[in-house]
């Protein structure tokens, strides 16, 4: 059985011994998704992430996206921005939502944001990005975080000096994504320099891995060999919120839990839409939860006609009766 002696600690945060974090994801990670994920092990997630401009302009998408609930915790806001003054406003603002504590964004690669100079963009102007972290460790009494990549390209990998440098104006954890900007989410992850970071002795702060954490035997394997505090898990927990369990068992006793029934597929699915009308309403909390029905039952065999139900039924009985149907059929089989 594994044993773990070092317990990862964010401030005043313990996250217990070799955390899993959930990845903060536009359009997946809203307080439903972090529902069934918190039940399936999580132990620490994040909001989507918020635009610093929106927030200070009162946009509704921005506002909406601060909603935490107790059952999460403990819960971190995620910003993104360009402009430090926005960034330093909206954390004031986030920080009035009593998170857990504060992320900063500079690792989303999508043009749309990169090119803005936000996100990973960010990355090809190091000064701007330490100045930015310290106007935003200032703006709040929370403890504040930071999530980025390797570095922009392959040319500018400096994810050692930025670890030292945004661990000097104060941030209390970094979380690295193990690809540079320009490979977006293409190629293995390399945790390498995640790996030199975390041994480096002037970095105190707890170091997380991010990046093709999809079993449980790579979480252990990024542990051992990289000697990160925790991982945080991303695309690999859409549809499967029970990987944390699953990676935690495996941790624990080194054998592998049995993988969850089709009714449990379907119980947390019902959970999952019902959390989703309760805080979108009655007709988005039916339409955004399509996205989801195909990664919950990925694997199952003859389901497209079931998958064309779900994406097209309208109310939430149509769902439930649609749910119960594959419930009855695949109930016998395991994916």
């Amino acid at each position: 059985m594994a044993i773990y002696l070092k317990m990862a600690k964010i401030g005043n945060i313990d996250l217990g011994e070799f955390p899993l974090l959930l990845a903060p994801m536009e359009d997946v990670s809203d307080p439903p998704f972090r529902a069934v994920c918190k039940e399936g092990g999580a132990d620490m997630m994040y909001t989507e992430f918020i635009s610093s401009e929106g927030l200070i302009r009162d946009a509704a998408k921005s506002l909406k996206k601060l909603d935490v609930f107790e059952y999460e915790r403990p819960i971190g806001i995620q910003l993104f921005g360009s402009n430090i003054e926005s960034m330093r406003e909206s954390t004031e603002i986030a920080t009035g939502a009593h998170p857990d504590l504060i992320d900063i964004n500079y690792g989303c690669p999508v043009k749309n944001v990169a090119c803005k100079g936000a996100g990973a963009g960010i990355l090809q102007n190091i000064p701007k990005m330490v100045a930015m972290t310290d106007a935003v460790v200032k703006a709040t009494h929370l403890p504040v975080t930071v999530k980025t990549r390797l570095g922009w390209d392959d040319n500018t990998k400096n994810i050692l000096e930025v670890a030292e440098r945004l661990q000097d104006v104060g941030i209390k954890a970094l979380t690295i994504h193990g690809r540079t900007r320009a490979q977006m989410y293409k190629g293995p992850a390399d945790w390498t320099l995640i790996g030199k970071v975390k041994e480096n002795p002037r970095i105190t702060i707890p170091i997380f891995g991010n990046g093709d954490v999809d079993s449980p035997e790579k979480a252990l394997q990024m542990k051992n060999t990289y000697g990160v505090d925790g991982v945080m898990i991303g695309r690999a927990s859409i549809g499967n919120p029970w990987i944390f369990r699953e990676i935690k068992h495996f941790l624990a006793t080194g054998l592998q839990l049995e993988k969850p029934t089709v009714e449990e597929r379907v119980e947390v699915c019902k959970r999952h839409l019902d959390f989703s009308i309760r805080w979108k309403g009655d007709v988005l909390g039916v339409l955004e939860m399509r996205t989801h029905y195909s990664n919950y039952f990925k694997g199952f065999p003859n389901f497209k006609d079931y998958r064309m139900k779900l994406v097209t039924s309208n109310s939430f009985a149509e769902v439930l009766d649609t749910l119960e149907e594959i419930k009855k059929v695949y109930s016998e089989e395991l994916v």
